[in-house]
């Protein structure tokens, strides 16, 4: 019984001294058995170890591919217009030793730290070297610059034990100031393109109102030639057929000719004429009435009702009075009755 109560405890320390001497080393792992600081032993591949408990500790580091943002820098490329860029990359440790011995106890950190100072400083001579614009940067040459940077960065990586597998530019971009004065030249540039625009429509514009005015004025222009010809044309017709007309009975034309400069004289507010008895006028007019009576004259030849439709409207004047109107207009249509029978005759 004694011996059982003396066996456990050395048992449970046995075994939490077997427990402390295991350690598993996962496949996206490696480790390091350290002593005293001193590094013992590495473990790279996947499986159980053992090291001295209360001795020895390990210490696993990531196998797998890990990420890294840079902090955002400013840069001058040849063409003095300087651009704000940040990057990101991708990395992981090959040599643990090295790595161990390089960034000590602090790890991951310290060694992000430094390889985010080691990449900084080759974006700055990269993109600040000669023949390297800021239109190259902002180009699809980027690519080639990004693959510079890795290349130089990828020596100073190595004396941390780290290899750098890929870096890109994340994002580049002008500083705020020069991007407000880059979006106002943006804005002139624009503005004075659409004033062009305008200009060009506006001409384009006037052109099409000057070919439509010029058509207008050729078009009414030609117009009027067309009615000055048709007018002339008609007015030649007509003194044809007045000529035809009152050329078999010149007393007659000139009779006519009396009455209507006659009726032309009634035409305006006055209606009353006054002549004297040797009137030219009425001398005139009366020139062909003899005491016997109007001389007789062939009406064959002459068509009288062309002559009547060519003849003045008669107009009563609205100023006299009612019964004497009346009086007139009787006469005047008994008398279109009687030339009319006469006619028929």
């Amino acid at each position: 019984m004694r011996k059982t109560a003396m066996l456990l405890p050395i048992l449970a320390i046995a075994g939490v001294g077997l427990m402390s001497s295991i350690f598993i080393v996962d496949e996206r792992e490696k480790a390091l058995v350290l002593q005293f600081g001193q590094i013992k032993q590495v473990v790279e591949e996947p499986g159980l170890g053992f090291k001295l408990p209360l001795i020895q500790e390990v210490v696993k580091y990531d196998d797998r591919i890990l990420s890294l943002d840079t902090d955002t820098i400013e840069v001058t490329p040849s063409d003095d217009r300087r651009l704000v860029v940040d990057a990101f990359a991708r990395y992981r440790i090959t040599d643990v030793v090295q790595f161990r011995q390089a960034v000590g106890v602090g790890g991951i950190r310290t060694a992000e730290d430094r390889l985010s100072s080691i990449l900084n400083a080759q974006i700055r001579e990269v993109l600040g070297a000669d023949q390297v614009t800021s239109d190259t940067i902002l180009s699809p040459q980027r690519g080639d610059l990004a693959r510079r940077i890795r290349a130089n960065a990828r020596t100073s990586a190595e004396s941390l034990g780290l290899e750098i597998v890929d870096v890109r530019l994340k994002q580049t971009n002008l500083p705020q100031q020069n991007l407000d004065a880059t979006f106002a030249r943006m804005r002139a540039e624009r503005e004075r393109e659409a004033a062009d625009e305008i200009a060009r429509g506006n001409e384009a514009a006037q052109r099409v109102r000057a070919a439509a005015d010029r058509t207008v004025v050729e078009t009414v222009s030609q117009a009027e030639r067309e009615a000055e010809i048709t007018r002339g044309e008609a007015d030649a017709e007509r003194n044809r057929i007045y000529a035809e007309a009152f050329g078999d009975s010149p007393e007659f034309f000139a009779f006519y000719r009396s009455l209507s400069a006659m009726e032309r004289s009634l035409q305006g507010d006055n209606s009353t004429l006054v002549f004297s008895p040797d009137s030219d006028f009425l001398s005139e007019m009366f020139n062909a009435v003899r005491a016997d009576g109007l001389v007789a004259t062939d009406s064959i030849g002459i068509d009288i009702e062309r002559l009547r439709e060519m003849a003045p409207e008669v107009q009563i004047s609205p100023d006299l009075p009612e019964a004497e109107r009346q009086r007139m207009e009787e006469e005047t249509q008994s008398g279109s009755g009687d030339a009319a029978s006469g006619v028929t005759n």
